[in-house]
């Protein structure tokens, strides 16, 4: 059974106690029960991954492209939290891996400050999800298996 790597970044370990105004009530645990529920759909096995940790992603991503390589997982579906806004690393390491990944934002990034307007992951991207609070997620993998999962 092919994979997708459901990948979270920093501070998104504290869904549904950080701003739930903005973020909601949904917990990461629920985030991550949603998108294994959204792969069962598809006949698709979910892996969940969050670190607060730039490099720690890094190494998840270019793991990640080696699956795709092997045949064994579709892409990552990928809310890369505050990072979006400011890692060229992480830009660089989906490049080099060379893995589809589907960016995912639970609020409208671009209703918010201005600094949050601007990500480099979108150039890299398949696909963006922005706005649509945690379904988000469920829309990113739903989307991911209709682009890339007959690959």
């Amino acid at each position: 059974m092919k994979s997708i790597l459901v990948m979270n970044g920093p501070n998104l370990n504290m869904l549904g106690q950080r701003e739930p105004a903005l973020y909601g009530h949904s917990t990461l645990a629920d985030v991550e029960q949603l998108c294994r529920d959204t792969g069962d759909k598809h006949g698709i096995a979910v892996e969940c991954f969050q670190s607060n940790h730039e490099g720690e992603l890094i190494d998840a991503l270019h793991r990640a492209g080696r699956a795709v390589k092997e045949g064994k997982m579709i892409g990552v579906v990928f809310n890369a939290g505050a990072y979006t806004h400011t890692s060229i690393a992480i830009y660089d390491a989906i490049k080099a891996a060379e893995v589809p990944v589907i960016e995912v934002h639970i609020s409208n990034v671009h209703a918010r400050e201005s600094f949050r307007h601007h990500s480099y992951l979108s150039p890299v991207a398949e696909g963006i999800i922005v706005g649509f609070g945690v379904e988000g997620y469920a829309l990113a993998i739903d989307g991911l298996v209709a682009k890339l999962g007959s690959q």
